[in-house]
């Protein structure tokens, strides 16, 4: 009897031998930081190739992601994808067909893949063959009045100038990029200085609220036929709808080989559209159609035998309040992109604390981490080196709090901070 005694004692101090920080310590040092109180936190920090926490606070809790929700989808596109396909094409004498990849970085406004608009170039007659699938221009759980936001720019299959319309220039009068919105140009001397109406491409402003220094980008209703139009303006060439469903050519593959450029901008920016253009481009390579529910059902199917619990996750952006994730899992996704990609990619892609993207507010140093802001949420998950050389990964989640925004990210820098001090 007391060697069993003995054995339990034993088995119980070395599976705790990694805990530097007991649950009674953990909810002293949050006590200390007032812009927690009364919010939910959650935490998890473990040692990259460890299974046991060095830190663990409610870490099986269920807490909203917002942009956190990226890493979910970065790790399910660098599974997927060696190289990401720019579009699908074929060459019949002086015609060219092509088809959308989801691929959203034609004439971006910040992340334009110049290889890509040079395939526009060539002297052929540009045949588009559409979408299989109708794609929700909003994910399930997004704000509808958010639809005027640059975040907020919808899903399409194909995006152009990133969905969305850049107002710029004169005193008194904007000018539009792409010109093919200014004739829907109004001015309102009730209105903000630039919006757009909810149900169709007509765009405001106020003569006497708009700055000739300002550039506002408004995203705009996406459909096949405008699409059309605007690549045609933008590349003077005409462009036509195939209508013929029976007729199907034999696709190529486009590659621009522009990964970095994408993935700084999923990671580093957060941007919102190219998060949803991710799982589209998913789904077209899996299922020849874009169908983000049926993606995500199949992307959990995939990883249930390693997830620690099941992923409520409906956008790839992490828009939608309907995501749920618990840090713990979290830690697990962070695991698996290390070993997919390798800590060099890493230094590449993330975000760095107090030098570049997301995280040049947060005063840490050796960080490489993604955030994650919505409304009374935010959350910091990612990969922190020690002095020593010790790679490790955590994700501190703080939900429905009160405070400023800067107080609680302050608080999630100190709070990580004082677990820093002890890790080697």
């Amino acid at each position: 009897m007391c060697r069993v005694f003995f054995f339990i004692l034993f088995f119980i101090s070395v599976s705790l031998q990694g805990q530097h920080f007991s649950q009674r310590k953990i909810k002293r040092i949050i006590r200390k930081i007032p812009a927690f109180e009364q919010a939910h936190i959650a935490l998890d920090i473990k040692s990259l190739e460890a299974s046991t926490a060095v830190a663990f606070y409610q870490g099986a809790s269920y807490m909203t992601p917002a942009s956190n929700t990226k890493l979910l989808t970065f790790l399910a596109s660098v599974e997927n994808f060696d190289s990401l396909p720019a579009l699908y094409y074929q060459k019949q004498d002086s015609i060219m067909y092509f088809k959308a990849s989801g691929y959203p970085l034609l004439f971006h406004p910040f992340y334009p893949d110049t290889l890509l608009a040079s395939f526009f170039t060539q002297k052929h007659h540009f045949k588009y063959f559409p979408a299989k699938s109708v794609i929700k221009a909003q994910g399930q759980g997004w704000s509808w009045d958010d639809y005027s936001y640059y975040f907020a720019a919808e899903r399409s299959p194909f995006p152009l100038y990133g969905n969305t319309v850049l107002a710029y220039g004169e005193a008194h009068s904007p000018q539009l990029i792409p010109k093919v919105f200014q004739n829907g140009l109004v001015q309102d001397s009730l209105a903000q200085s630039f919006y757009r109406d909810h149900k169709k491409n007509r765009f405001y402003y106020n003569p006497k609220k708009w700055n000739a220094q300002d550039s506002l980008y408004r995203p705009y209703i996406t459909s096949d036929s405008l699409f059309i139009r605007m690549l045609q303006d933008e590349i003077k060439r005409p462009v036509d709808q195939i209508k013929d469903s029976l007729f199907n050519p034999s696709w190529k593959v486009l590659y621009t080989h522009q990964e970095d450029l994408l993935y700084r901008a999923l990671l580093q920016d957060s941007d919102n559209g190219v998060a949803e253009a991710l799982l589209n481009m998913i789904s077209q390579d899996w299922f020849n159609e874009m169908n983000i529910e049926k993606t995500l059902d199949s992307i959990q199917s995939k990883w249930k035998p390693w997830l620690p619990d099941p992923i409520e996750w409906v956008d790839g952006s992490g828009v939608s309040r309907y995501n749920m994730v618990t840090p713990q899992t979290l830690i697990a996704v962070l695991k698996k992109i290390y070993h997919e990609i390798g800590w060099e990619k890493i230094k590449n892609y993330f975000p760095q604390g107090s030098y570049s993207g997301t995280l040049k507010n947060y005063s840490l140093d050796n960080i490489f981490a993604k955030t994650g802001t919505l409304r009374h949420n935010h959350n910091l998950s990612g990969y922190w080196m020690s002095p020593e050389g010790t790679v490790y990964v955590f994700s501190i989640m703080v939900n429905h709090f009160t405070a400023p925004s800067t107080e609680v990210r302050n608080g999630i820098s100190l709070l990580l901070q004082q677990f820093q001090k002890k890790l080697k």
